[in-house]
């Protein structure tokens, strides 16, 4: 598993409050991989977060699910759930403390869903992050074929956005970050048909080109890292980006 960035601890107080927790209620290896990671968000669609007993407690007054016999849990039981990880899209990954395995509760739609843990084979740090896997298969009906990669929440993360204007001379985004591989050679590649990833240990971070909005390419990088950024920065400006936000600590 690819690490973005230096992962941030757990504060001792942070820490005390794990070792509270019953581990036999959670996934396999969850409060493991929380100690070594930490929070940050996981191939960049759900975040690992410590465990939270209070975010869902006004749901159950608020009529958001359907209950019917085929239903995991009652309504009233929701707000026992212990959340665990919650989406990018504000969906919620949760526990029961008498049920088992894991609680979908998706964010448009009406139907929670129970997630069967079955043994993910491997022991060790990665276990957890083949249940994240797991849930992803069960909750979209597909597997992820891309790299693995965690990017741990950190408060000296920068960032900068820039856009790339069309114009004759101009290359296409795709085109951009085909040369950008070429001239900056990254640990890490992640493409698809939306955007491109290109991660760098260097910057503690990664440059997004866009393919979805046409137009747009990012840079995060960790605050320590100005040097590496700066050569990156001048670099877009050169090929023709225009810088529209940033922000620096």
């Amino acid at each position: 598993m690819y690490i973005v960035s230096r992962q941030q601890p757990l504060s001792e107080d942070q820490n005390r409050v794990l070792a509270k927790e019953d581990a036999a209620v959670f996934p396999p290896d969850y409060l493991r991989f929380l100690r070594q990671y930490g929070q940050g968000t996981y191939r960049g669609w759900i975040n690992v977060q410590l465990p939270d007993a209070e975010v869902l407690r006004p749901f159950a007054e608020y009529g958001l699910w359907e209950h019917d016999e085929d239903s995991p849990i009652t309504e009233q039981q929701i707000g026992e759930c212990i959340v665990i990880a919650t989406t990018v899209d504000g969906d919620f990954l949760a526990v029961h403390p008498e049920k088992t395995g894991l609680l979908w509760l998706p964010r448009h739609a009406d139907q929670i869903k129970a997630i069967s843990l079955e043994a993910p084979g491997q022991d060790g740090e990665g276990s957890y992050a083949l249940v994240l896997d797991k849930v992803y298969e069960q909750v979209y009906g597909c597997s992820r074929q891309e790299a693995v990669y965690y990017e741990p929440w950190t408060d000296t993360r920068n960032y900068l956005f820039l856009r790339l204007p069309p114009g004759q001379d101009q290359p296409s985004l795709p085109e951009l970050a085909g040369v950008c591989q070429v001239d900056f050679p990254p640990d890490l590649t992640i493409e698809t048909s939306f955007a491109c990833f290109l991660f760098y240990q260097q910057l503690g971070g990664y440059v997004r080109f866009n393919y979805a909005y046409q137009q747009e390419v990012a840079v995060f990088y960790e605050q320590d890292a100005q040097q590496a950024f700066a050569v990156m920065e001048q670099w877009l400006l050169s090929k023709g980006c225009e810088a529209i936000s940033e922000n620096n600590r």
